[in-house]
């Protein structure tokens, strides 16, 4: 069944503890996360600062009116892009070193990146001043999934080609 035991155990725990830290973060009241004040300290913003745009959110505005809040929404919804990314890339790498072949470690690689999502955001609602929104599920986190798929599928193609 495992075909690669020493990767397949880096892979293991390197996927257990990506998904401690982003637990760990979750768990974080949003208070102690906000970025605002370390932003408004060493950055000088303006409503000018960026492009005039509005983003609609949860049934809220974030704007370029608010730039500290803008970017800060922009830095945050990086990070899940990001993170689910490296989930989905983990979660590759781990179960390539069993016998399952390639179209069903991604499937499997999709489906574990999405359950987790769906259970961090239903654990963000009950975290102070947290919100669970589903929505970061299917777009933010779903995009970073789709970037871990995309970057596996190139570097597949490459050292094919090699």
């Amino acid at each position: 069944m495992i075909k690669n035991k020493p990767r397949f155990i880096l892979g293991l725990i390197l996927l257990l503890v990506c998904m401690g830290v982003m637990f760990q973060a979750s768990n974080t009241p949003y208070k102690q996360q906000d970025m605002k004040p370390m932003l408004k300290r060493h950055i000088h913003l303006t409503p000018k600062s960026f492009p005039e745009a509005e983003i609609r959110y949860a049934g809220d505005s974030v704007s370029n009116d608010e730039p500290y809040e803008f970017l800060e929404f922009i830095i945050r919804k990086s990070g899940h892009v990001t993170e689910y990314m490296i989930l989905t890339l983990l979660f590759l790498m781990t179960l390539m070193s069993t016998n399952v072949n390639r179209k069903a470690a991604v499937l499997f690689s999709f489906i574990g990146s999405f359950l987790f999502a769906c259970s961090d955001e239903w654990h963000q609602s009950f975290i102070q001043g947290r919100t669970g929104h589903f929505i970061d599920v299917y777009t933010f986190d779903m995009s970073g999934m789709i970037l871990g798929m995309l970057i596996f599928g190139v570097v597949l193609l490459v050292m094919k080609r090699k």
